[in-house]
C-alpha cells in the first residue's frame, strides 16, 4: 500500500472545493430555518427589524425586513451556494457569499442581536455558534475569491474584448 504524495498541485485544485462544499452546506442547512420561518429566524431577523426601526433614514425598510429578511437572505444564500459549486461561477458565489455573511457579521457585532442568539422561546442561547460559522463562511469565501481571481480577470477581459469588436 502506498501512501498518497500531497503536492501544492492537489491542494490547489482541491482546496476551494472543499470551501466550498462547507459554506454550501452552512448555508442551505440553515434554509429550512429562514423559509419555514422559526423562531429562531423569527427573532433575528426581527430584532434587527426593530434596531432599524430606530434609525432615521432604515425605518423605511423596517418591517419588510423583520417579516421578509428571512426569505430574501435565503434565496441569497440559495443563490451563492449553487454558484460555489459550479466551477466556473465559484468566485460570483464567494463574492455573494462574502457579502451576504458580511451583513451577518455586522448585525451580530453592532446591533442587539449579539454574538449569542437567542434560539427558542425559553430564552436558551447558541453560546456564538451561529457567529463563529459566519466567521469562517466569511474568511472561506474570501479564500476562494483570492484563489478564482483570476477567472474575474477573464470575465471581465472576454467582456472588454466583446465589446471592443
Amino acid at each position: 500500500m502506498s501512501i498518497p504524495i500531497i503536492t501544492t498541485e492537489k491542494i490547489r485544485h482541491n482546496l476551494p472545493w472543499g470551501l466550498a462544499v462547507f459554506i454550501a452546506f452552512v448555508f442551505v442547512q440553515s434554509l429550512f430555518f429562514k423559509f419555514s420561518n422559526s423562531f429562531e429566524t423569527q427573532h433575528i431577523f426581527g430584532t434587527i427589524g426593530e434596531w432599524m426601526a430606530g434609525i432615521g433614514f432604515l425605518q423605511f425598510a423596517a418591517a419588510g425586513f423583520a417579516a421578509y429578511g428571512g426569505y430574501t437572505i435565503g434565496t441569497v444564500e440559495l443563490a451563492a451556494s449553487i454558484l460555489l459549486l459550479i466551477r466556473k461561477t465559484q468566485f460570483l458565489g464567494a463574492a455573494m457569499a462574502f457579502a451576504v455573511i458580511s451583513g451577518a457579521i455586522f448585525f451580530h457585532l453592532f446591533t442587539p442581536l449579539g454574538v449569542s442568539v437567542v434560539i427558542n422561546e425559553a430564552g436558551d442561547r447558541d453560546g456564538g455558534q451561529l457567529f463563529a460559522m459566519a466567521v469562517l463562511v466569511w474568511f472561506f469565501s474570501l479564500a476562494i475569491a483570492w484563489m478564482r481571481r483570476e477567472d474575474l480577470a477573464s470575465i471581465a477581459g472576454s467582456k472588454l474584448a466583446a465589446s471592443v469588436h
